[in-house]
């Protein structure tokens, strides 16, 4: 995902694709928030990664990782925050 909020076809893609891995943006105003982001996640995508993205970068991306964990709750999605110049290896 890039910038972008909530829509229909996430469920679509979810279903069909069954994606393994998400990197999903929180940062909220541009982007889904860690509320919507959890939502989709839990609800449309079901991956069993996610990599939160797109906040902290400007004043108005406030979401932040912890928040996003908070929203998503018990979940067997596992949640892989990274800074800038992190890498992880699947």
């Amino acid at each position: 995902m890039g910038d972008t909020g909530i829509f229909g076809d996430m469920r679509l893609i979810g279903d069909y694709y069954k994606p393994d891995l998400v990197m999903i943006p929180i940062g909220g105003h541009f982007v889904m928030d860690p509320r919507d982001a959890a939502y989709v996640t839990k609800r449309m995508l079901r991956p069993k990664f996610a990599i939160p993205f797109h906040y902290g970068t400007f004043p108005v991306l406030k979401g932040t990782p912890q928040e996003y964990q908070q929203h998503l709750g018990q979940t067997s999605t596992q949640v892989f925050p990274i800074s800038p110049g992190d890498k992880l290896t699947f």
